[in-house]
């Protein structure tokens, strides 16, 4: 089949336009490593309904050969030796046959279901894995363009529905597959002509089953698009949770997930509706089927028994046993008929959810780690960026351009510049979170294209203003990276951060519960266990994005006190609004609109009474002092600015 059809709305279109066949790539690629859960399914299946289909075989015979007295009582599958001569023997040889079926049947249903639900639980988790693990190795860029709800729809609802598929689904499907051709085949056995009278609406089935496949496949598509959407307006609600109750926005905020939800409810009405329209059809074509075997076949017995002859152009004899295993056959064969329809659907929401895994999968990342690139091993720490150019977007002016500098090891430089001067888009290339366009990064003379992605990380400290905590316990959170420290070297990273005795105070210490992203603490409180988790790296290069910018004048003293500690004898980057916090860097770059426009210490940029000196002025509250034209540049960068780079750099 071809690709999923595309969805304007989707956010993963893009991605599910370059998937083919999503569903044989899904067999191929967790099918073969789950061959004995398979084979257990399949095989217990075909047991299963071969064992289904013996009583009404053994019914029909009883009546004929039993109760009748029409013909001799014979069974294919069991040595005319063993048959009893009498008709009680026979009868009682025919219940045993029968609680055998049902009982044999059962033990292969159990079996069956353990083989598909294995090998479904299987696919599920590996698919889930290996899509979040996918999912790590993208760029920072890939999420910028994503909201998180969207990829919490393709980790859990598109994974969830193929799960669905490949148990209930593929389970469904060998039975019906089993239970049509055993049937079709002891109805042709029986009476080929009655069988065809039978099977005369499979082509119409087969028919409208098709027509209901290219109907509902992109409203499918439409669902799963809907579905993200949703989920991503629930998440930023929830997130933002506080933010909402503050502002009193809530009947805002309800009107949006209605409009959503809506949105959701539309597309899905559609597809349901679809849905509930075929199968009640597909139903009545089974039933047709039934009707004229109940018509042609109780007329045929009737009509031979008075004449011996076959009715209309019909030939041979239907004995009343046939007859009556025609009729619980037909009834078997209605019912999985039309189950096939809800197969179909299953496939084609499977169909559907493989397309945006897949196609996540496939994005190509925009940072390629070598495995062959030998490991940085940091010596003094010297960082130097050469002619460094950056953008986010080919086609948009660079973020960055033309950055050159160097800072010897030991030594610490501060950025500092407007909101969108490109300050956190510098030093996020030495992390190598997105590659330079023109230039180089080099650490110790190394270029950090050539080392692999984590020894260069590994090598890092990166404490950011927007400090994010998981959900778990304080020492958890300080031992995050470092997940061999010992309970001793936890605690002396928090005494260097400042952290110990706010630490202490809490319920249980070390093992106190903080909450969701941490929000049990206060934003202080936070910032210091994230240098704890800093300090118990111990890294050889050290970065500070805006460490003490959203605490109050108290709590930043603590934090620049454990600062301190942290950053001697280590190679720092720091970014910082506040320039007091780095009027004792050993450099400072001043940024503006991507390019450095300044460079000395802060004494020097006093003196030079440009940039430098215009910012440290307005945070001294010389406002009045400052020249007209700084006010006009500034109110022109604070229009200026884009989401994007606010989100960058910010």
């Amino acid at each position: 089949m071809d690709a999923v059809p595309a969805d304007d709305d989707d956010p993963f279109e893009s991605q599910r336009e370059r998937v083919s066949n999503p569903m044989r790539r899904l067999f191929s690629t967790y099918g073969r490593e789950n061959i004995p859960a398979i084979a257990v399914g399949v095989i217990s299946s075909i047991a299963a309904r071969v064992l289904d289909l013996l009583p009404p075989v053994l019914l029909a015979v009883a009546v004929d050969a039993i109760f009748l007295d029409e013909r001799t009582f014979s069974l294919w599958f069991v040595p005319a030796a063993w048959i009893p001569t009498d008709q009680v023997g026979q009868l009682y040889i025919s219940v045993a046959l029968i609680a055998g079926a049902f009982f044999g049947a059962a033990g292969f249903h159990w079996t069956r279901n353990w083989g598909w639900n294995a090998f479904a639980q299987r696919v599920q988790h590996a698919v889930r894995t290996d899509t979040y693990n996918e999912m790590q190795r993208l760029s920072l860029s890939f999420f910028a363009d994503k909201q998180t709800g969207e990829m919490m729809s393709i980790l859990s609802n598109d994974v969830n529905r193929l799960e669905r598929f490949l148990n209930d689904g593929m389970n469904s499907a060998f039975r019906l597959g089993v239970m049509v051709i055993g049937i079709a085949a002891i109805l042709l056995y029986w009476n080929w002509q009655l069988a065809l009278v039978t099977l005369s609406v499979v082509p119409l089935i087969g028919y409208f089953t098709y027509r209901f496949v290219k109907i509902i496949q992109p409203k499918y598509a439409d669902v799963r698009s809907s579905v993200g959407q949703l989920n991503s307006r629930l998440e930023n609600n929830l997130g933002g949770i506080q933010v909402i109750k503050s502002a009193h926005t809530e009947n805002f905020e309800s009107d949006r997930v209605d409009d959503t939800s809506q949105e959701y409810f539309d597309s899905n009405w559609d597809a349901i509706k679809t849905r509930i329209t075929f199968f009640p059809a597909l139903r009545i074509l089974s039933g047709v089927g039934f009707v004229l075997t109940f018509l042609i076949g109780g007329a045929w017995v009737l009509t031979y028994q008075q004449t011996g002859q076959a009715p209309l152009f019909f030939s041979g004899s239907l004995t009343p046993g046939e007859f009556v295993g025609f009729i619980l056959f037909t009834q078997r064969f209605i019912w999985p008929m039309s189950q096939f329809g809800q197969i179909i659907n299953m496939y084609q929401r499977a169909y559907a959810s493989a397309a945006r895994i897949f196609g996540l999968m496939d994005e190509p990342a925009r940072i390629v780690n070598d495995p062959d690139a030998p490991a940085l091993d940091v010596d003094t720490g010297t960082v130097q960026y050469s002619d460094v150019t950056f953008g986010y977007e080919t086609d948009e002016e660079p973020t960055i351009k033309d950055i050159s500098f160097e800072i010897p090891g030991g030594e610490t430089l501060a950025l500092v510049g407007p909101t969108g001067a490109g300050k956190s888009t510098v030093l996020k290339l030495l992390l190598r979170m997105y590659d330079v366009d023109e230039g180089a990064i080099t650490v110790d003379g190394t270029d950090v294209r050539e080392i692999t992605i984590p020894s260069l990380r590994e090598s890092i400290g990166y404490v950011s203003q927007d400090t994010f905590m998981f959900y778990g316990t304080v020492a958890e959170n300080i031992r995050y990276g470092t997940f061999n420290a010992s309970r001793d070297e936890i605690i002396d990273a928090a005494k260097t951060a400042e952290a110990h005795e706010f630490v202490m105070n809490l319920p249980d210490g070390y093992d106190t519960e903080i909450g969701e992203r941490g929000v049990k603490l206060s934003g202080g409180q936070r910032q210091r266990l994230s240098i704890a988790r800093a300090v118990l790296r111990d890294p050889e290069i050290l970065i500070l994005d805006e460490a003490t910018s959203d605490v109050d004048t108290e709590t930043e003293m603590l934090i620049k006190r454990s600062i301190e500690r942290l950053t001697a004898d280590r190679t720092t980057f720091s970014i910082a609004h506040r320039l007091s916090t780095i009027k004792d860097a050993d450099q400072i770059l001043v940024l503006d609109d991507g390019e450095i426009v300044e460079r000395g210490t802060h004494t020097d940029l006093l003196g030079a009474d440009g940039l430098y000196a215009h910012l440290w002025g307005v945070q001294a509250g010389e406002i009045e002092e400052l020249p007209e034209t700084f006010i006009q540049r500034a109110t022109q960068r604070a229009s200026q600015t884009s989401i994007e780079t606010d989100a960058a750099d910010d």
